[in-house]
């Protein structure tokens, strides 16, 4: 197995519309994120995963791509892009973009082209128009956003949206759906991109005349795998590059099947991400991705948080710590200290396993959810499409605190698109660089000892109390994780690299993590 720079890495998340603000409009750029790259080579990460930064009308944060070979104005150009990856690279940064392939924007020209092309053009075939049932929809589908999946034109056919209509769903069918996303991961190979994040990667093939039969017809088709085929050709043809894909699904035999040699390297790992703090569902969740990914040798990854979810440090002082897209449990009271000392525990055990770790911009500073954004500032088509009933995702896309006393503290010199809470002056991070105690401070720590001793590799389980998981690492790390109630002793003889709590008198207390060496 070659000794691929993915396997093992630390991949960190930027949401470029909040991380930094570099020409004062409120949004964050380009400019911004360059300015930052020597803080992101500090905290000790090995590559940049970036949202959609692709011309947008931004009705689902970018999502919803017009144009997949330039830079959205807001962000800045095609040329400080280029720009961007060639300082990232001098700093040791590799660099990996969002590719959304189920969908385009309403507003891209392939699109505008099939609405004035009318019913069976070539135009049209490129996306799901249907005629309807009378005046219905072809079938009864909903959108994932909320309300029907299907919007009608005015010649009276329909498009299929699996999210929100600005949003229309290609038809993997046609040879030029195929055909322009190999051009658009050349394009960007070309310009040095070190990977690709494959978004909603199980949807692509879909069957709106299937019968009712139970299967589900868009998600996990057998079809979808002839496509990643296709796009790990293309990546095969440049060194060292790598696919991820957004995979949510329940069932591990079927997530092992895009991980097959000749599809994706990786897929990221949500049943760890939804796992409850929980000790033997935890062990569950490590023993089965390990189990799944092993055979294949591909890298499993650790995620804790990402856009789409509930921040850790909210999540995990509810009573109920586990994660649903289903359920985000907004507003369920959350005790914060508690939330905090289980992120800094969770941090370190995800960081030990064997593989790839995936932190989200602000995880490292210890970042609740937002949870009280006025509800004419919520941008997420969620919030419309369940009729203002669901707050949607805009809680953990508030822009990041970097310094000063008060917002937009250190954003930009704008004001934010979405507010930052007064309370975050004690979480920017020229806060958090003066305290040794800080959760960034923690962080950095862990990175370090993690690019020395940790990464790929293999675990092995070490006997352990009920409540407590313990394991070594092929490098001799030990990693020992207190879920219980009441203090437990360490291995006598140890020495604490580093806890993510107090450890007092050889005793790990209760939600703490600490790395023997």
């Amino acid at each position: 197995m070659p000794d691929s720079w993915w396997r093992g890495a630390v991949i960190y998340q930027v949401y470029p519309r909040s991380f930094a603000d570099g020409n004062g409009d409120g949004v964050g750029d380009l400019a911004g994120l360059r300015d930052r790259l020597p803080y992101l080579a500090g905290l000790g990460v090995d590559a940049l995963w970036l949202n959609p930064w692709y011309p947008s009308p931004m009705a689902d944060g970018g999502y919803d791509v017009a144009d997949y070979r330039d830079i959205e104005a807001v962000f800045g150009t095609l040329a400080e892009a280029e720009a961007l990856i060639a300082e990232a690279h001098r700093a040791g940064l590799k660099i990996i973009l969002d590719v959304v392939p189920n969908h385009a924007s309403d507003q891209s020209a392939w699109f505008r082209e099939a609405l004035a092309a009318g019913p069976g053009s070539p135009e049209r075939e490129r996306f799901w128009f249907r005629p309807g049932q009378g005046d219905a929809p072809p079938n009864d589908w909903q959108s994932i956003f909320g309300g029907p999946a299907w919007t009608r034109v005015p010649d009276g056919e329909w498009y299929l949206h699996l999210f929100a209509p600005e949003q229309p769903d290609f038809n993997w069918n046609s040879p030029d759906v195929v055909q322009e996303f190999h051009d658009v991961l050349r394009f960007w190979y070309d310009r040095g991109v070190d990977g690709i994040r494959i978004d909603s990667a199980a949807l692509l093939v879909k069957d709106p005349d299937a019968e009712p039969d139970g299967s589900d017809p868009y998600t996990d088709r057998d079809g979808v795998h002839e496509i990643y085929r296709g796009w790990r050709a293309v990546t095969d043809g440049y060194p060292d590059r790598m696919l991820v894909g957004e995979v949510w699904l329940p069932d591990q035999e079927r997530l092992a099947r895009y991980l097959r040699p000749d599809e994706m390297h990786t897929a990221f790992n949500f049943d760890f991400l939804n796992c409850a703090w929980e000790p033997h569902a935890l062990r569950k969740v490590i023993e089965t991705t390990l189990a799944t990914h092993t055979p294949l040798g591909a890298p499993p990854t650790w995620v804790l948080a990402n856009h789409d979810v509930v921040r850790p440090v909210t999540r995990y002082g509810r009573a109920d710590t586990s994660f649903s897209l289903q359920d985000r449990r907004h507003g369920a009271p959350t005790d914060r200290a508690l939330g905090v000392r289980r992120a800094r525990a969770a941090a370190l055990l995800a960081m030990a396993l064997p593989g790839a770790v995936y932190v989200y911009q602000g995880e490292e500073l210890g970042l609740p959810e937002v949870e009280d954004l006025p509800d004419e500032l919520r941008q997420d088509p969620i919030w419309t499409r369940s009729g203002r009933t669901d707050p949607g995702r805009d809680g953990c896309r508030v822009p990041l605190p970097w310094s000063g006393d008060r917002p937009p503290f250190g954003f930009g010199t704008g004001e934010p698109w979405l507010p930052q809470p007064a309370e975050w002056k004690d979480l920017t991070v020229e806060a958090q660089d003066a305290d040794p105690g800080s959760m960034l401070a923690l962080y950095r720590a862990a990175l370090a000892i993690r690019r020395e001793r940790l990464g790929d590799g293999t675990m092995e389980w070490l006997p352990a109390e009920e409540d407590v998981l313990a394991f070594t690492r092929d490098s001799g790390l030990t990693c020992v994780v207190n879920l219980g109630a009441a203090p437990v002793p360490l291995p006598a003889g140890r020495a604490v690299l580093l806890a993510s709590g107090p450890v007092e008198d050889g005793m790990l207390p209760p939600d703490t993590t600490a790395w023997l060496g």
